[in-house]
């Protein structure tokens, strides 16, 4: 039986939460076991980076800008059209049989990602991935995995990584997360596309590795 193949994905984005729009787009492809096979994508979205320069001031980590001209500039990271980074995507999920997208909130990249196709293309464009694909969600694995154990608690309360709700939570950052599983407390997440794939990339390999039954799908596939 061949192994799942996944495309692990994160984006910034740029025009706030009611209307995300992505400027920054990070990929990496991985088997279910986390192994990571192929090459990373890592580019800024030309439309909206270069095309809509007032919004990107506007972005939440708009003081970032500088390191992503750098990037550009050394190759680093690459400028894409996002219809051309879509046909891209699309030919890598076809030759590589990769059925499923895995994010950290999936469901905020899935949206921006959905909303800035319909955005540039004036709606004649209306889903970034292809048809059929499943949607994974570490965040929702985090919440059934990491929520039931005592030593993640433990971590949080210590480290004041409490929610402020009336019945204060763990939180379930990937930030959070992450220096949970590294013992890192010092660490502090990029905000960069490719940055923090590769971060969630091993979020998704420790959760896989706790064997414990959960609920990885947040999309099911569409029934043929």
């Amino acid at each position: 039986m061949d192994k799942i193949k996944a495309f692990f994905t994160d984006t910034e984005t740029t025009g706030g939460l009611d209307n995300p729009i992505v400027y920054d787009f990070g990929g990496q492809t991985i088997e279910i076991d986390g192994t990571t096979f192929g090459e990373t994508t890592n580019v800024v979205v030309d439309e909206v980076y270069y095309g809509m320069k007032d919004l990107m001031q506007t972005a939440y980590y708009a003081n970032k800008l500088p390191q992503y001209e750098d990037e550009i500039w050394d190759g680093e990271r690459g400028v894409e059209n996002l219809l051309h980074l879509r046909k891209k995507i699309h030919e890598l999920f076809k030759n590589e049989g990769i059925t499923v997208v895995c994010a950290h909130n999936a469901c905020f990249d899935i949206r921006a990602l959905n909303n800035t196709i319909r955005t540039i293309t004036n709606g004649r464009v209306k889903y970034f991935f292809p048809y059929g694909v499943e949607v994974w969600d570490t965040l929702k694995m985090a919440r059934q995995i990491l929520g039931k154990m005592p030593t993640y608690r433990k971590f949080c309360e210590k480290n004041g990584y409490m929610t402020n709700h009336q019945v204060p939570r763990p939180r379930m950052t990937a930030e959070v997360i992450y220096r949970f599983i590294t013992k890192d407390t010092t660490f502090t997440e990029a905000h960069t596309g490719l940055r923090d794939v590769k971060i969630e990339t091993e979020i998704f390999k420790y959760l896989m590795r706790q064997h414990k039954k959960c609920d990885k799908v947040l999309y099911h596939a569409p029934k043929a």
